[in-house]
């Protein structure tokens, strides 16, 4: 049958008529080619992609039947399909330029079957291949972000953050112009996927928090985004951005109904969290939330660590470095090294007497940074007013006056 399929399609290539009759004529023979089964079907389709990039054949014929060819394969079995896209990936590479549509298309449907299977690495390299950005054909910002996005998204799978990250810059480029909303949902899930997975939690946690609000996401979906805001705060370095963070998540009501609500509370309200605590959360972190920092600890261990370092420099003026290590249940030297750390970061104040092994805390009062603020914000208006008065004096004038017999 494939030896048939071959015979007429030498025949059609050597005979002349026009582009219409053509066309109609290799539509019959890619139709039949389709009807066979198994091995017949394969060698079928392999030769009538053989016949298309010839350069006997007619540009205008070949873009139109390896555009039907493309609608085709999505209904044959995986198998097959793969097995004829491979093939003709490989037949049209010398003359790409001249397919471009084609072998998006197909590269398209080549992923969908990879991902199928679980072969994310393979899917996400078989959507690398289109030349979004450097082909002749141009494609809309609708088409390269949605593309950009799967990309992410499989790498992600593959657990490969480092691309997916590069592939979730390339769509922040792209967001701004697309209109499309269900796109800029998926945008901002992947991203905050992204930096979740590239372990800047605080970060991540916004980004979460802000999809846990979006009225198009459907409310089970919202309060996922909400848990994974809340665990990645839980996860987040100490310091001024978390604890921000954990009063926003505080005041939700929604976080209530969520398991991790306990411990959100007490890192609210700066009370020491044990280890025996966390055993039911640890459970709930995904994999990559589980892993071991330089020190062997794992992420939750050095994030509560962090917070109940932070908690002792709110209890005590000072302590000794064993003291230290026996309340946050480590060594006194990773004790010391942990808050020197917090100390130099700015994400705890106070100072290390390493003569003595005593830590310092100094407490900063928030009403003298309030005062500063108020101050700053009373000369910026002055400044605004006294252009107000040189612009306008008239107006000025009538305005002060109003305002003061009132």
């Amino acid at each position: 049958m494939a030896t048939e399929v071959r015979q007429e399609l030498a025949q059609l290539m050597n005979s002349s008529g026009s582009h219409k009759d053509l066309a109609a004529k290799y539509r019959q023979i890619l139709e039949k080619a389709i009807q066979f089964t198994d091995a017949d079907q394969l060698e079928s389709l392999k030769a009538f992609v053989e016949a298309m990039v010839n350069e006997n054949v007619s540009l205008v014929i070949s873009r139109q039947l390896l555009t039907d060819f493309c609608t085709h394969l999505p209904n044959l079995p995986d198998a097959t399909a793969k097995a004829v896209y491979h093939f003709t990936l490989e037949k049209i590479q010398p003359r790409v330029i001249s397919f471009e549509e084609q072998v998006a298309s197909i590269r398209q449907h080549l992923a969908t079957i990879y991902e199928k299977e679980g072969d994310w690495r393979n899917a996400a390299q078989v959507l690398v291949g289109i030349p979004l950005e450097t082909g002749q054909k141009q494609y809309n910002v609708d088409y390269k972000l949605d593309t950009y996005l799967k990309i992410a998204r499989l790498y992600l799978e593959d657990d490969d953050p480092v691309q997916a990250e590069a592939y979730i810059n390339r769509a922040s480029l792209l967001q701004n112009e697309s209109s499309n909303e269900q796109l800029q949902i998926h945008y901002k899930v992947c991203y905050a996927r992204v930096l979740d997975f590239r372990r800047k939690f605080i970060e991540a946690a916004q980004r979460y928090n802000e999809l846990s609000y979006k009225s198009i996401v459907h409310e089970s979906e919202r309060l996922e985004a909400l848990k994974h805001a809340l665990n990645c705060t839980i996860l987040a370095s100490a310091g001024q951005q978390r604890s921000r963070m954990l009063a926003t998540l505080f005041k939700d009501e929604r976080c209530q109904q969520l398991a991790a609500y306990g411990i959100l509370e007490k890192m609210y309200l700066d009370r020491i969290i044990r280890g025996n605590q966390l055993q039911e959360f640890a459970a709930m972190l995904m994999p990559h939330q589980k892993a071991t920092t330089a020190d062997g600890s794992s992420i939750l261990d050095r994030a509560v660590i962090e917070h109940n370092l932070l908690s002792a420099s709110k209890l005590y003026n000072n302590i000794t470095f064993e003291e230290l290590g026996a309340l946050l249940e480590i060594p006194p030297a990773k004790a010391e090294k942990i808050a020197s750390q917090m100390i130099t970061e700015g994400r705890m104040n106070g100072f290390i007497d390493q003569i003595d092994g005593i830590v310092h805390f100094e407490t900063r009062e928030p009403l003298p940074t309030w005062d500063k603020q108020i101050q700053s914000l009373c000369f910026q208006v002055n400044n605004l007013l006294e252009k107000i008065r040189q612009a306008a004096p008239e107006w000025a004038a009538q305005a002060m006056e109003t305002q003061m017999t009132q």
